[in-house]
């Protein structure tokens, strides 16, 4: 016999209901909450979009950081704070993605706002992952930078500058043999 259906039911009943008394119960209890200080420590909420990690400062934040390791020649510390760099920015352009597809046919400014969001977040991504590779080649380590170049020409396209730079990087590291663009200022097939 199977159990878990009915546990799954008996599950989402229990939080139906506790939901339900929660919001009964809120009317009586807004009148007895105090006002939210937010000087108190234990407020966990922003208070400005500029503190949270989840913002574009707070991955401008992380890569003023790696760049501070890379000029002391801490590597590691700059791969850490790339990668985290990498994460937010990642993040962020997803949930605009998401956005922009919940209000696409909705509020056409609201979705084209959130694309144009995640279309910036995500370059911003690319050129975190761009010094990631170039941490990762100071390294020694090719391993690590090559599979990131190739997420960098195939989210850039290989016509743009970044992914042009990609490319050339994995030029130079053997990866790959044909250089791009050739020289003469054609890229077509010859």
């Amino acid at each position: 016999m199977n159990f878990a259906a009915p546990a799954s039911v008996i599950r989402l009943t229990s939080l139906s209901v506790i939901a339900a008394l929660g919001m009964l119960a809120s009317p009586v209890n807004a009148q007895q909450a105090k006002p939210i200080d937010p000087n108190s420590p234990n407020n966990l909420r922003p208070t400005s979009q500029n503190n949270s990690l989840l913002s574009l400062e707070g991955g401008e934040r992380l890569m003023k950081e790696a760049e501070q390791a890379v000029a002391a020649q801490d590597y590691t510390l700059a791969a850490k704070k790339l990668q985290e760099a990498r994460q937010v920015y990642n993040q962020l352009s997803n949930f605009y993605q998401d956005l922009n597809s919940s209000f696409s046919g909705i509020d056409n400014r609201v979705s084209d706002s959130q694309r144009q969001k995640a279309f910036l977040t995500a370059q911003k991504r690319d050129e975190a992952t761009y010094q990631l590779a170039l941490v990762h080649r100071a390294q020694n380590q090719p391993e690590l930078a090559v599979p990131l170049l190739v997420q960098i020409i195939k989210s850039q396209n290989p016509t743009r500058d970044l992914g042009k730079k990609a490319y050339q990087q994995l030029f130079e590291l053997g990866f790959v043999d044909s250089p791009y663009p050739r020289q003469g200022g054609s890229s077509s097939q010859k």
